[in-house]
């Protein structure tokens, strides 16, 4: 009986409401766009935010990355004539680290150097990352052809490279891949295989690799291209050494990460006099990027909410003038018996279904304006099913909210005034 009431008052509220079609029309759209906004706002904020944790992700929630930096008093003496500049990480750093705490797995020394290679006419400006077979294990990248580094091309110190795809393409167009001898600096190495690495462009996290990575036995890099590095811009000439430009960290579980990237700061503070190092824990930053997907959900949910509040108003003004326009309508029904629950049940049920259809319409934008960032501004966008439906609920809700008002202003209505009404 109840269910059959029901579907016969929301049959009669929505033939009330056609009867105005336009103002109803009018009445939804705050409504439309303010569940529309919440989908869409939150559908960019997830897609960023997940973007971000994935670039973390990749870089490893149980490494630990130590990158060497020039001290910040070389960095700002710009007028002082430095003859040599000696800063960074030390191969004895790498056996201290290994040696000195347990939760360490494996280490991978990096050293980089800026060189071009060759082959025939095409020419691309590389940066030669010596290091371990450790390295492509840390930072896992998809193996495209051949092989990577082995312990045996350590021992060996045999003329290997891996390319990157990019570099690849580069170089090695038109030519078979595998097994080609490249010109790097003064060098000739062989193309062992050929990597995936990430593109240098799209976010601001730092990832250890490059798309113009060639990576050689550490050894080979150590031997070839040394230590001291000089570099000439503007007319100027300087030269630094370093050893080791990076170091990647692998430890046993999550729980040691920041304990030990805590133990090798206060190692590294013992042997460097100063600040030329910076350590990056991939853990802390997931953690600190989750909170702030957080907050800017919350905070774009806010703003577009506030859109609904303001559609939640207009209809309670439109359902306001609906109820002075059917007073006397109101007080035929409350003569000939009706009751005033039945009274507020019948405004509440016409301001739901204003509320609901503009809720359905707003999902719908909702969905199509994310398709259309992704589209044309290239920007990752993902809707999530708690975000329709908690969409779908807060207009729902407004509706309620917002005609509780209008609906017991109809019910208190005095029966003989009513039917006086003109």
């Amino acid at each position: 009986m109840r269910t059959l009431r029901l579907a016969r008052n929301v049959r009669l509220g929505i033939k009330n409401l056609l009867l105005h079609k336009l103002r109803s029309f009018l009445t939804t759209l705050g409504v439309v766009f303010g569940v529309g906004s919440v989908i869409a706002m939150l559908a960019v904020g997830e897609g960023a935010s997940k973007e971000a944790l994935e670039r973390i992700r990749k870089l490893g929630s149980q490494n630990i990355i130590i990158t060497a930096m020039k001290p910040v008093e070389e960095e700002s003496a710009q007028n002082v004539m430095v003859f040599m500049s000696i800063y960074g990480l030390l191969y004895d750093d790498e056996m201290r680290i290994a040696e000195s705490f347990p939760a360490v797995e494996r280490t991978a020394p990096v050293k980089l150097i800026r060189k071009e290679g060759r082959l025939g006419a095409r020419s691309l400006d590389l940066r030669i990352v010596g290091t371990t077979p450790a390295w492509f294990d840390l930072v896992q990248r998809p193996l495209i052809a051949g092989r990577v580094l082995t312990a045996r091309d350590m021992a060996e110190k045999g003329d290997a490279v891996v390319l990157t795809e990019y570099g690849a393409r580069r170089l090695l167009a038109t030519q078979a891949t595998i097994g080609q001898w490249l010109r790097i600096g003064g060098n000739y190495l062989q193309v062992i295989g050929i990597v995936k690495s990430e593109s240098a462009a799209g976010g601001s996290m730092q990832t250890p690799d490059q798309e113009i990575d060639a990576y050689i036995p550490l050894d080979v890099a150590r031997e070839r291209f040394g230590d001291v590095f000089i570099q000439a811009t503007s007319g100027t000439r300087s030269m630094e050494q370093v050893e080791l430009h990076q170091m990647i960290v692998e430890v046993r579980s999550t729980e040691d990460v920041e304990p030990t990237a805590s133990g090798i700061e206060a190692m590294l503070k013992r042997f460097h006099k100063k600040t030329d190092y910076r350590i990056s824990v991939p853990l802390a930053l997931l953690r600190q990027a989750e909170a702030t997907k957080r907050t800017f959900n919350i905070v774009l949910g806010s703003i577009a909410a506030i859109s609904l509040v303001v559609g939640g108003i207009g209809i309670m003004n439109i359902m306001l003038a609906t109820v002075t326009e059917r007073t006397r309508e109101i007080g035929i029904r409350r003569a000939i018996g009706a009751k005033r629950r039945q009274i507020i049940g019948q405004f509440l049920i016409e301001t739901v279904v204003l509320s609901v259809c503009g809720g359905l319409a707003g999902i719908g934008i909702g969905l199509f304006i994310p398709w259309l960032i992704s589209r044309f501004a290239g920007m990752p966008t993902i809707v999530s099913a708690y975000s329709l439906v908690l969409s779908l609920g807060i207009s729902m809700s407004v509706g309620i909210v917002f005609g509780i008002y209008p609906a017991l202003r109809a019910a208190r209505l005095d029966p003989i005034e009513a039917l006086r009404h003109e």
